[in-house]
């Protein structure tokens, strides 16, 4: 598989379900549009992407898929993206504090064809709703400065020290890492017509994993 993303989760996730990566990251412009929706920027931005990358290919990978996808955080029409520094990323903690709000994947999958052109493709939105317990400045102080939160959406990561944050989650967990993988695997096997083979075989690699 080619997947058209650097993100060390993204990659640890597929590889963790069996998946042989060849990384080839997406060089797009990911200005949020005028009036644009979060969860229709996620979408676009995984769609450009995927075709970024698609176009930059001479051959398709053995498997013929290639992934591309962009996460957000987000609350109301506010985008939370990558903190600037620490006094940044402790505002953005404050905002979160005590309140819900949404982290939305887009997820571009193409089947390719040996000359790299599309032979089919799926496109999706995953969206789950997190809600972070009342935070004092003490505990979000200490968290900006593990320095986990400065290279993260919405400064905070749900896999590392970030889930002593959050009072719940509703939806997929794996989505908030970075990647809904649930639902991909079962989307690739449909794209493959795998008829849910593909699902059951990164069910007993994940298995051998954990």
């Amino acid at each position: 598989m080619i997947l058209a993303s650097q993100s060390p989760r993204r990659r640890e996730l597929l590889s963790a379900a069996g998946f042989d990566l060849e990384v080839v990251p997406a060089d797009i412009d990911e200005t949020r549009l005028p009036g644009e929706k979060p969860v229709e920027l996620v979408g676009r931005l995984a769609s450009e992407k995927a075709e970024a990358v698609r176009a930059s290919l001479t051959s398709a990978a053995g498997d013929g898929l290639l992934v591309a996808a962009d996460t957000i955080v987000w609350m109301g029409d506010e985008a939370l993206g990558k903190p600037s520094d620490a006094p940044d990323a402790a505002r953005m903690l404050r905002e979160l504090s005590g309140r819900t709000h949404q982290v939305s994947t887009g997820v571009c999958a193409l089947l390719l064809n040996d000359d790299a052109t599309v032979a089919a493709r799926s496109r999706f939105v995953e969206t789950t709703e997190v809600t972070f317990w009342d935070l004092t400045d003490a505990e979000i102080d200490a968290y900006v400065q593990t320095g986990e939160p400065l290279d993260k959406a919405g400064a905070y990561g749900i896999q590392g020290a970030g889930r002593l944050l959050v009072r719940g989650i509703v939806g997929d967990y794996c989505n908030v890492v970075g990647l809904p993988l649930a639902r991909l695997v079962r989307e690739l096997a449909d794209l493959t017509d795998d008829t849910r083979d593909l699902v059951a075989r990164a069910i007993k690699i994940g298995g051998a994993h954990a």
